[in-house]
């Protein structure tokens, strides 16, 4: 048995909870999710003790495979339509820039072009300091009730540029380790 997947997932008061077949609709005070469980799990949603179990029907390789998976999923749009998902970033290098125009990402991070990125639906982004300087980067933040969609926009936010570990330059997560390598050595030969 999965251990993921054997664990009840707890949903809060305010989340409201509607099964139809293996189509399951989560709506909280953030928006709403759907999500489509396959015909070999199976949904119960007990509403006195407010939580959703994920059950198998069958127990073959696919089932087993799918539980833990679907708990998972499940438990992350709970979670979203809830309090949602947030993901830091923070831009270093002097001169680049961060900006929001309209539903338009904008970084300028050192290439001869403005990097321009369209907001997807569901996604919001807020801009905290939009310039880097020596220590100070540019710091901004991407959110979301859907997970998947928030980190798969930040990682193509980072893909621009990634942190180069000479000089640290580039766009990282707020957190993020940068091991740093020494330049080449000047040798002073005559």
């Amino acid at each position: 048995m999965s251990r993921v997947g054997k664990q009840p997932i707890p949903v809060p008061d305010e989340v409201e909870v509607t099964i139809n077949g293996n189509e399951i609709g989560l709506k909280g005070k953030l928006g709403e999710l759907d999500h489509q469980v396959p015909a070999i799990l199976g949904v119960e949603y007990d509403v006195d003790k407010r939580e959703l179990r994920v059950e198998r029907k069958r127990d073959d390789r696919q089932g087993r495979s799918f539980h833990g998976l679907h708990r998972a999923l499940l438990m992350n749009k709970v979670q979203g339509v809830h309090e949602g998902f947030l993901k830091k970033l923070e831009i270093y290098g002097m001169g680049y820039k961060v900006d929001l125009r309209g539903s338009k990402l904008v970084l300028q991070v050192g290439f001869c072009h403005e990097v321009e990125f369209e907001l997807p639906e569901g996604i919001s982004v807020e801009v905290e300091r939009a310039n880097a300087q020596q220590e100070n980067p540019a710091r901004f933040t991407v959110s979301g009730i859907d997970k998947q969609k928030v980190g798969q926009f930040a990682a193509r936010i980072r893909a621009v540029r990634p942190p180069e570990p000479y000089k640290g330059k580039g766009i990282r997560y707020s957190g993020e380790y940068v091991r740093r390598k020494e330049g080449k050595a000047f040798t002073g030969l005559q």
